[in-house]
């Protein structure tokens, strides 16, 4: 009896183990089936943030005008007036909003990483010229308008300020969030005054390519818009900001866009939409929100790493001539290459990968 009972305790031991087991496993089958579905909304609603939210506040805040709550609505814009020229000097950074748990979500989605290969000096000004552009530029924004990749503790004493288009800044609501994050209009007048106005230690992080680079991003083409692209070269020469080239692989792999080819119709359209608002309509598509196989507007979940490269040392000129802008553009472009070169094989891409420069 005495035995049978040692052998029951082992056999009651044995199975509480594995029930115990069993229970850890489900656990953390359901832990990262949450986190999984925390990732996918955070991703969401940025991509419904920027494709409908300006449009979406602009027409709320006019229904409200309608209606019995009508002195909201008025006294935000009166609010609005007063708070117009805001964005033009270095917005309104929240580091409670750049520091929300809902980033962290969204960059282990993809994932999205920050490589830092040289330090930055505290006592300069800096323009990173960030490549390629993508669909919706979401490395450089997770990276620099969010502090889930680090991006303080990398480069500590460095105000990152991610510049957009400017029309962005005249939506109600919108402009708010995005001021928040330390983005910032993408024109002279914001760019002068955080570079000459707002003391040292300031980064503004300038899509180079823009919209036009938008229009040939499609998944395995490395092609950047740059040999007409000089104005960001031409503002460093004015302030003495040192020129920093980014190169984020992977920005290009999120997104599937059916590409137009020139002299189409479907060019013509985007040329002039981007001639005259600024942005080009892209014809794109992602993944459905409940499965990988399906088409819809959620991004594709795969790496994008963006290494940021070694600073460009660039003098004051307070006219730069042509030929000076020529000179340095011509430096930034051979470093951007030579960034390229150096960390592509380390994220996936063949040794004979050559980065195409238009």
């Amino acid at each position: 009896r005495k035995g049978n009972f040692i052998s029951f305790i082992f056999l009651f031991s044995g199975t509480g183990s594995n029930i115990l087991s069993a229970l850890q496993d489900l656990f953390w089958l359901l832990k990262s089936k949450v986190e999984k579905q925390l990732q996918i909304i955070s991703v969401l609603q940025w991509v419904l943030t920027f494709l409908i939210m300006g449009i979406a506040c602009t027409l709320i805040l006019m229904y409200i005008l309608c209606t019995d709550c009508w002195v909201i609505a008025a006294l935000y814009l009166a609010w609005l007036v007063f708070d117009w020229n805001t964005p033009k000097k270095g917005g309104r950074r929240s580091q409670w909003v750049r520091n929300w748990a809902i980033w962290r979500y969204f960059r282990d989605y993809f994932p999205i990483r920050l490589v830092k290969t040289h330090n930055l000096l505290t006592t300069r000004n800096y323009i990173f010229g960030y490549h390629p552009h993508g669909i919706m530029g979401l490395g450089a924004f997770c990276n620099f308008s969010t502090e889930a990749t680090g991006v303080s503790q990398k480069f500590p004493g460095i105000r990152p300020y991610l510049a957009t288009l400017a029309g962005n800044f005249r939506m109600p609501i919108l402009r708010d969030y995005l001021m928040s994050g330390g983005i910032c209009p993408v024109n002279r007048d914001s760019i002068d005054y955080i570079l000459s106005k707002n003391g040292s230690g300031n980064a503004i992080i300038i899509v180079v390519g823009g919209a036009a680079e938008s229009l040939n991003c499609t998944p395995g083409k490395n092609s950047v818009t740059l040999k007409n692209r000089k104005g960001f070269v031409k503002l460093a020469l004015r302030h003495g900001a040192d020129l920093v080239p980014v190169y984020s692989f992977g920005e290009n792999e999120v997104y599937k866009q059916v590409i137009f080819e020139e002299g189409s119709w479907g060019r013509w359209v985007q040329k002039k939409f981007q001639k005259h608002i600024g942005f080009a309509p892209c014809i794109f598509h992602g993944r459905g929100l409940f499965s990988s196989n399906t088409w819809g507007l959620l991004p594709y979940s795969k790496p994008i790493t963006t290494v940021v490269g070694e600073p460009i040392t660039i003098p004051k000129i307070d006219n730069p001539s042509q030929k000076e802008v020529d000179f340095y553009h011509s430096i930034y472009v051979d470093s951007l290459i030579k960034l390229f070169d150096k960390y592509k094989s380390k994220f996936g891409l063949p040794e004979t990968e050559v980065l195409e420069v238009n």
